[in-house]
Protein backbone atom coordinates (compact mmCIF):
# COMPACT_ATOMS: atom_id res chain seq x y z
CA UNK A 1 0.00 0.00 0.00
CA UNK A 2 1.13 3.64 -1.33
CA UNK A 3 2.33 5.48 1.86
CA UNK A 4 0.05 8.76 2.39
CA UNK A 5 1.02 12.33 3.47
CA UNK A 6 -0.77 15.35 4.05
CA UNK A 7 -3.29 16.69 5.74
CA UNK A 8 -6.47 16.39 3.83
CA UNK A 9 -8.92 18.41 6.57
CA UNK A 10 -6.59 21.34 5.95
CA UNK A 11 -7.73 21.82 2.36
CA UNK A 12 -11.23 22.81 3.55
CA UNK A 13 -10.01 24.91 6.18
CA UNK A 14 -7.18 27.05 3.96
CA UNK A 15 -9.91 29.94 2.91
CA UNK A 16 -10.66 30.91 6.57
CA UNK A 17 -6.99 30.51 7.58
CA UNK A 18 -5.54 31.95 4.97
CA UNK A 19 -8.40 34.88 4.39
CA UNK A 20 -8.92 34.36 0.74
CA UNK A 21 -12.27 34.80 -1.70
CA UNK A 22 -10.27 33.82 -5.22
CA UNK A 23 -8.26 30.49 -5.04
CA UNK A 24 -5.15 31.97 -6.61
CA UNK A 25 -1.90 33.20 -5.77
CA UNK A 26 0.15 35.81 -7.78
CA UNK A 27 3.40 34.21 -7.75
CA UNK A 28 6.59 34.97 -5.81
CA UNK A 29 8.35 36.66 -9.26
CA UNK A 30 12.33 37.65 -8.51
CA UNK A 31 12.82 41.08 -9.78
CA UNK A 32 9.51 41.58 -10.31
CA UNK A 33 7.18 41.77 -7.10
CA UNK A 34 6.43 44.03 -5.14
CA UNK A 35 5.11 45.04 -1.27
CA UNK A 36 3.07 47.19 -3.01
CA UNK A 37 1.61 44.26 -5.65
CA UNK A 38 1.49 41.58 -2.79
CA UNK A 39 -0.73 44.24 -0.95
CA UNK A 40 -3.17 45.08 -3.54
CA UNK A 41 -3.52 41.35 -4.21
CA UNK A 42 -4.67 40.39 -0.50
CA UNK A 43 -6.63 43.28 -0.18
CA UNK A 44 -8.97 41.88 -3.25
CA UNK A 45 -9.21 38.48 -1.60
CA UNK A 46 -5.45 36.51 -3.60
CA UNK A 47 -2.68 35.08 -2.07
CA UNK A 48 0.31 37.32 -2.66
CA UNK A 49 3.70 36.59 -2.69
CA UNK A 50 6.81 38.19 -1.94
CA UNK A 51 9.84 36.68 -2.58
CA UNK A 52 12.50 37.25 0.38
CA UNK A 53 15.56 37.66 -2.41
CA UNK A 54 13.42 40.98 -4.23
CA UNK A 55 14.92 42.99 -0.78
CA UNK A 56 18.11 43.58 -1.40
CA UNK A 57 19.16 42.77 2.48
CA UNK A 58 16.98 41.11 5.52
CA UNK A 59 16.60 44.22 7.02
CA UNK A 60 15.27 45.43 4.00
CA UNK A 61 12.96 42.92 3.66
CA UNK A 62 11.59 43.61 7.33
CA UNK A 63 11.00 46.62 6.31
CA UNK A 64 8.78 45.27 3.41
CA UNK A 65 6.82 42.88 5.74
CA UNK A 66 6.47 45.97 8.09
CA UNK A 67 4.96 48.56 5.48
CA UNK A 68 2.77 45.01 4.33
CA UNK A 69 1.59 44.37 7.65
CA UNK A 70 0.74 48.40 8.18
CA UNK A 71 -1.46 47.66 4.87
CA UNK A 72 -3.83 45.25 5.51
CA UNK A 73 -4.20 46.01 8.96
CA UNK A 74 -8.25 46.20 9.02
CA UNK A 75 -8.51 44.46 5.74
CA UNK A 76 -11.36 41.66 5.16
CA UNK A 77 -8.56 39.37 3.30
CA UNK A 78 -4.88 39.71 4.41
CA UNK A 79 -3.53 36.48 2.94
CA UNK A 80 0.18 36.76 1.76
CA UNK A 81 2.93 34.84 1.53
CA UNK A 82 6.90 35.12 1.49
CA UNK A 83 9.17 32.79 -0.96
CA UNK A 84 12.21 31.67 0.41
CA UNK A 85 15.27 29.73 -1.29
CA UNK A 86 16.14 26.94 1.41
CA UNK A 87 19.33 26.25 -0.73
CA UNK A 88 22.59 26.01 0.66
CA UNK A 89 24.13 28.55 -2.00
CA UNK A 90 21.14 31.13 -0.34
CA UNK A 91 23.58 32.86 2.35
CA UNK A 92 19.96 34.86 4.06
CA UNK A 93 18.14 31.99 4.53
CA UNK A 94 18.16 31.96 8.46
CA UNK A 95 18.00 35.49 9.09
CA UNK A 96 15.30 35.73 6.28
CA UNK A 97 13.61 33.15 8.28
CA UNK A 98 14.12 34.69 11.32
CA UNK A 99 12.26 38.11 9.90
CA UNK A 100 9.44 35.31 8.43
CA UNK A 101 8.66 34.35 12.10
CA UNK A 102 8.64 37.57 13.75
CA UNK A 103 6.11 38.67 11.53
CA UNK A 104 3.93 35.44 11.70
CA UNK A 105 3.76 35.52 8.19
CA UNK A 106 1.27 32.85 7.15
CA UNK A 107 2.10 30.88 3.98
CA UNK A 108 6.10 29.94 3.48
CA UNK A 109 6.59 29.18 -0.29
CA UNK A 110 10.05 27.02 -0.13
CA UNK A 111 11.71 26.82 -3.42
CA UNK A 112 14.56 25.46 -4.61
CA UNK A 113 15.71 23.20 -1.76
CA UNK A 114 13.86 21.05 0.84
CA UNK A 115 11.12 22.24 2.71
CA UNK A 116 12.81 21.17 5.87
CA UNK A 117 15.20 24.18 7.46
CA UNK A 118 11.37 26.09 7.29
CA UNK A 119 9.10 23.84 8.92
CA UNK A 120 10.18 23.89 12.55
CA UNK A 121 10.79 27.78 12.74
CA UNK A 122 7.05 28.25 10.31
CA UNK A 123 4.76 25.75 12.76
CA UNK A 124 6.17 26.65 16.00
CA UNK A 125 4.67 30.26 15.04
CA UNK A 126 1.50 28.91 13.69
CA UNK A 127 1.84 29.19 9.76
CA UNK A 128 2.20 27.29 7.18
CA UNK A 129 4.56 25.55 4.05
CA UNK A 130 4.26 25.06 0.63
CA UNK A 131 6.93 23.50 -1.08
CA UNK A 132 7.45 24.13 -4.65
CA UNK A 133 8.18 21.33 -6.63
CA UNK A 134 8.50 20.23 -10.32
CA UNK A 135 8.55 16.57 -10.29
CA UNK A 136 6.69 13.45 -8.56
CA UNK A 137 10.07 12.79 -7.21
CA UNK A 138 10.32 15.98 -5.69
CA UNK A 139 6.82 15.82 -4.62
CA UNK A 140 6.94 12.89 -2.72
CA UNK A 141 10.30 14.15 -1.11
CA UNK A 142 8.77 17.33 0.37
CA UNK A 143 5.42 15.50 1.29
CA UNK A 144 7.79 13.03 3.34
CA UNK A 145 9.27 15.80 4.62
CA UNK A 146 6.56 17.01 6.15
CA UNK A 147 5.32 20.04 3.97
CA UNK A 148 1.68 21.43 4.69
CA UNK A 149 1.08 21.80 0.44
CA UNK A 150 2.64 21.17 -2.54
CA UNK A 151 2.92 23.86 -5.59
CA UNK A 152 3.45 21.91 -8.79
CA UNK A 153 5.50 23.83 -11.20
CA UNK A 154 4.00 22.34 -14.66
CA UNK A 155 4.76 22.69 -18.22
CA UNK A 156 4.07 26.20 -19.39
CA UNK A 157 5.18 27.98 -16.00
CA UNK A 158 7.26 30.96 -15.94
CA UNK A 159 10.65 31.35 -15.76
CA UNK A 160 11.65 27.96 -14.08
CA UNK A 161 9.58 25.15 -15.32
CA UNK A 162 8.07 22.04 -15.45
CA UNK A 163 7.69 19.57 -17.87
CA UNK A 164 4.08 17.46 -17.08
CA UNK A 165 0.75 18.33 -17.73
CA UNK A 166 -0.89 19.82 -14.84
CA UNK A 167 -3.63 17.26 -15.45
CA UNK A 168 -1.03 13.97 -14.96
CA UNK A 169 0.81 15.77 -12.43
CA UNK A 170 -1.78 16.39 -10.27
CA UNK A 171 -3.32 12.88 -10.68
CA UNK A 172 0.10 11.29 -9.86
CA UNK A 173 0.26 13.61 -6.81
CA UNK A 174 -2.95 12.60 -5.54
CA UNK A 175 -1.96 8.88 -5.00
CA UNK A 176 0.34 9.54 -2.21
CA UNK A 177 -0.77 12.97 -0.58
CA UNK A 178 -4.09 14.37 0.89
CA UNK A 179 -3.02 17.94 1.93
CA UNK A 180 -3.04 21.51 -0.33
CA UNK A 181 -2.30 21.27 -3.73
CA UNK A 182 -1.20 24.31 -5.93
CA UNK A 183 -1.11 24.45 -9.46
CA UNK A 184 1.19 26.31 -11.64
CA UNK A 185 1.69 27.00 -15.52
CA UNK A 186 -0.03 28.87 -18.10
CA UNK A 187 -3.19 30.07 -16.12
CA UNK A 188 -4.07 33.64 -17.01
CA UNK A 189 -8.05 33.44 -17.01
CA UNK A 190 -10.48 33.01 -14.42
CA UNK A 191 -11.71 30.40 -16.43
CA UNK A 192 -8.12 28.22 -15.70
CA UNK A 193 -8.54 28.81 -12.03
CA UNK A 194 -11.54 26.95 -12.11
CA UNK A 195 -9.83 24.30 -14.01
CA UNK A 196 -7.46 23.98 -11.54
CA UNK A 197 -9.69 23.32 -8.76
CA UNK A 198 -11.83 20.78 -10.89
CA UNK A 199 -9.04 18.62 -11.54
CA UNK A 200 -8.39 18.22 -7.67
CA UNK A 201 -5.99 21.08 -6.72
CA UNK A 202 -7.01 23.94 -4.45
CA UNK A 203 -5.02 27.15 -5.80
CA UNK A 204 -3.86 27.95 -8.60
CA UNK A 205 -0.33 30.37 -9.02
CA UNK A 206 -0.54 33.55 -11.55
CA UNK A 207 2.97 34.61 -12.46
CA UNK A 208 2.71 35.88 -15.88
CA UNK A 209 -0.59 37.61 -15.80
CA UNK A 210 0.83 39.76 -13.51
CA UNK A 211 3.76 41.08 -14.85
CA UNK A 212 2.73 44.13 -16.87
CA UNK A 213 0.79 45.16 -13.40
CA UNK A 214 1.68 48.44 -12.78
CA UNK A 215 2.37 47.43 -9.14
CA UNK A 216 5.49 45.31 -11.18
CA UNK A 217 8.58 46.14 -10.60
CA UNK A 218 9.54 44.91 -13.89
CA UNK A 219 11.41 47.51 -16.27
CA UNK A 220 8.74 49.41 -19.22
CA UNK A 221 10.20 47.57 -21.86
CA UNK A 222 9.57 44.34 -20.47
CA UNK A 223 5.91 45.38 -19.72
CA UNK A 224 5.97 46.63 -23.01
CA UNK A 225 7.02 43.29 -24.11
CA UNK A 226 4.73 40.60 -22.45
CA UNK A 227 1.93 43.11 -23.68
CA UNK A 228 2.78 42.76 -27.38
CA UNK A 229 4.05 38.82 -27.46
CA UNK A 230 2.13 35.56 -27.87
CA UNK A 231 2.62 31.96 -27.07
CA UNK A 232 5.27 31.55 -30.24
CA UNK A 233 7.37 34.79 -28.86
CA UNK A 234 8.14 31.80 -25.87
CA UNK A 235 11.36 29.70 -26.00
CA UNK A 236 11.88 27.09 -23.40
CA UNK A 237 15.51 26.35 -22.61
CA UNK A 238 18.05 25.15 -20.34
CA UNK A 239 20.92 27.19 -21.74
CA UNK A 240 20.58 31.00 -20.08
CA UNK A 241 20.35 29.52 -16.33
CA UNK A 242 21.00 25.34 -16.03
CA UNK A 243 17.64 24.83 -15.37
CA UNK A 244 14.32 25.13 -18.14
CA UNK A 245 13.26 28.22 -18.44
CA UNK A 246 10.40 29.56 -20.60
CA UNK A 247 11.77 32.50 -21.66
CA UNK A 248 11.03 36.01 -24.19
CA UNK A 249 12.40 35.26 -27.62
CA UNK A 250 12.26 39.06 -27.85
CA UNK A 251 14.30 39.82 -25.04
CA UNK A 252 17.03 37.44 -26.02
CA UNK A 253 17.31 38.65 -29.68
CA UNK A 254 17.51 42.25 -27.76
CA UNK A 255 20.81 41.09 -25.64
CA UNK A 256 22.77 40.13 -28.84
CA UNK A 257 21.56 36.61 -28.59
CA UNK A 258 20.07 34.29 -31.60
CA UNK A 259 17.86 31.97 -29.85
CA UNK A 260 18.04 29.35 -32.43
CA UNK A 261 21.80 28.80 -32.01
CA UNK A 262 21.18 27.91 -28.05
CA UNK A 263 22.19 24.43 -27.26
CA UNK A 264 19.86 22.14 -24.75
CA UNK A 265 22.41 21.48 -22.31
CA UNK A 266 25.15 23.76 -23.09
CA UNK A 267 25.46 27.10 -21.16
CA UNK A 268 25.48 30.08 -23.20
CA UNK A 269 28.39 32.20 -22.76
CA UNK A 270 27.23 35.77 -21.75
CA UNK A 271 30.71 37.51 -21.45
CA UNK A 272 31.01 36.75 -25.16
CA UNK A 273 28.53 39.21 -25.75
CA UNK A 274 29.29 42.84 -27.17
CA UNK A 275 28.14 44.62 -24.05
CA UNK A 276 27.13 43.63 -20.70
CA UNK A 277 24.00 41.34 -20.14
CA UNK A 278 22.31 39.81 -16.63
CA UNK A 279 20.85 36.35 -17.24
CA UNK A 280 18.33 37.98 -14.43
CA UNK A 281 17.81 41.17 -15.23
CA UNK A 282 17.67 41.57 -18.82
CA UNK A 283 16.40 38.07 -20.18
CA UNK A 284 12.83 38.05 -19.59
CA UNK A 285 10.75 35.68 -18.69
CA UNK A 286 7.40 34.68 -19.53
CA UNK A 287 4.60 31.51 -19.67
CA UNK A 288 2.44 30.11 -21.52
CA UNK A 289 -0.28 32.23 -20.32
CA UNK A 290 1.27 35.48 -21.73
CA UNK A 291 -1.92 35.54 -24.25
CA UNK A 292 -3.88 36.83 -21.61
CA UNK A 293 -1.77 40.20 -20.86
CA UNK A 294 -3.52 42.65 -23.07
CA UNK A 295 -2.58 45.73 -21.35
CA UNK A 296 -0.94 46.99 -18.08
CA UNK A 297 -3.62 46.89 -15.63
CA UNK A 298 -3.49 47.56 -11.30
CA UNK A 299 -3.43 44.57 -9.82
CA UNK A 300 -7.26 45.07 -8.55
CA UNK A 301 -8.37 45.41 -11.81
CA UNK A 302 -6.89 42.09 -12.99
CA UNK A 303 -8.03 40.13 -10.11
CA UNK A 304 -11.86 41.49 -10.47
CA UNK A 305 -11.63 40.69 -14.38
CA UNK A 306 -10.26 36.95 -13.22
CA UNK A 307 -13.12 36.79 -10.67
CA UNK A 308 -15.55 38.13 -12.96
CA UNK A 309 -14.28 34.81 -15.09
CA UNK A 310 -14.27 32.40 -12.43
CA UNK A 311 -17.93 33.16 -11.63
CA UNK A 312 -19.11 33.32 -15.19
CA UNK A 313 -17.27 30.08 -15.62
CA UNK A 314 -18.90 28.45 -12.36
CA UNK A 315 -22.79 29.45 -13.55
CA UNK A 316 -22.16 28.29 -16.53
CA UNK A 317 -21.27 24.65 -15.57
CA UNK A 318 -24.11 25.02 -13.38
Amino acid sequence: MTERFGNPTLRDELPGRLRYSLPAIVAPMFLVSSGEMVAAAARNGVIGAYPSLNARSSAGFREVLQTLDAALAGAETTAYAVNLVTHRSNPRFAEDMAVCADHRVPLVITALGSPTPALGPVHDYGGLVFADVNSPALARKAAAAGADGLILVCCGAGGHTGTMSPFAFVDEVRRFFDGPLVVAGGIGTGAAIRAVIGMGADLAYMGTRFLAAQESLAVQDFKQMVIDCGFDDILCTDAITGALANKLRPSLVRAGIDPDTLQSGKAFDLSGLESSVSKWKDLWSAGHGIGAVAASETTAEIIDELACQFAATAAKAA
